[in-house]
């Protein structure tokens, strides 16, 4: 069997000419439960260019050359500052939270082919887990300015406590099981519908995966509202392939953002590279700068 071509190291032309080398000043560092941290950085050129599902390449710190991938999980162009939302785990990332507000970090970014920007469905299902939260925060608060004709739906799910303190929504979503209220308080103040699950009995939140919940409030609407929704999808692997089914069953459109470990992060070592069926077969895409986002009948075509 003749193997998957892989991809030549160069840029991807929706990315090229965007990438910036910046110096980044801490301008708020908060901390979370089970070792989660929220930096917000200053950092103009990179704000400006962010979009939903991009990234930065961090330095996390001067004793460590090997730079860290972050999802960008808001950024503030008029401002000049983007956030990013980690968890503390290894040493480049346990390095990165003891930084501390008015030091300096450097990026490189944005980085990656984003979620599409334009021309959503009416109904747009919005689901992240775990690591897959930053990217789908962001892409709900571009929606949001976008002024769709019915706001996003967000689903998130979480196995350990969330980044935030869950509260009861006050957005009404027909569909939703008895008792699953529990909402991220931003989503509340921008007027988006959102839901959390977890398998850890919290308050408020949906008892299964994140998927299951989903599947259950589609399944409450009728074809015609069916044929409204587009999926757009963020977190681990096994919890990708669950949105893809997800979508094939319901012959829905939908797009995932990939998380992948990463050396250069900027296309030269191909060492996130993944096996993507393209329209001439199948081909090694890197998922740095060929991604991180994916039409998911790519990624899992099965």
């Amino acid at each position: 069997m003749t193997p998957p071509a892989a991809t030549a190291a160069v840029i991807h032309p929706e990315t090229r000419g965007t990438l910036h080398v910046e110096t980044a000043a801490v301008l708020a560092h908060t901390p979370y439960e089970a070792e989660q941290h929220v930096l917000r950085l200053q950092s103009r050129s990179i704000a400006a260019a962010a979009r939903p599902g991009s990234f930065v390449h961090v330095r996390c710190d001067r004793t460590l050359p090997m730079r860290r991938p972050m999802s960008i999980m808001r950024a503030d162009p008029a401002a000049g500052w983007i956030e990013i939302l980690f968890k503390a785990h290894g040493l480049g990332s346990r390095l990165l939270a003891g930084r501390r507000q008015g030091e300096e970090i450097s990026l490189i970014g944005p980085i990656g082919v984003p979620f599409k920007l334009l021309g959503y469905r009416r109904r747009p299902l919005l689901i992240g887990g775990g690591v897959g939260i930053p990217p789908i925060v962001f892409l709900a608060e571009h929606m949001r300015s976008c002024r769709l004709p019915a706001a996003p739906l967000v689903l998130m799910g979480s196995e350990v406590p969330f980044p935030f303190r869950p509260r009861p929504s006050q957005i009404l979503v027909p569909g939703m099981p008895e008792g699953t209220i529990a909402a991220m308080p931003l989503f509340e103040d921008w007027k988006i519908p959102s839901r959390l699950t977890s398998g850890q009995h919290r308050a408020g939140c949906f008892e299964g995966f994140v998927t299951d919940l989903a599947r259950h409030w589609i399944g409450t609407l009728d074809e015609h509202e069916r044929r409204e929704i587009e999926i757009f999808g963020c977190g681990p692997m096994p919890m990708l392939r669950a949105v893809a089914k997800l979508a094939s069953d319901y012959q829905l459109p939908c797009q995932v953002c990939v998380e992948e470990y990463m050396a250069c992060a900027v296309g030269g070592c191909a060492g996130c590279a993944i096996r993507v069926t393209t329209p001439e077969g199948p081909a090694m895409l890197r998922v740095c700068v060929d991604g991180p986002v994916f039409d998911a009948t790519a990624v899992f075509p099965g």
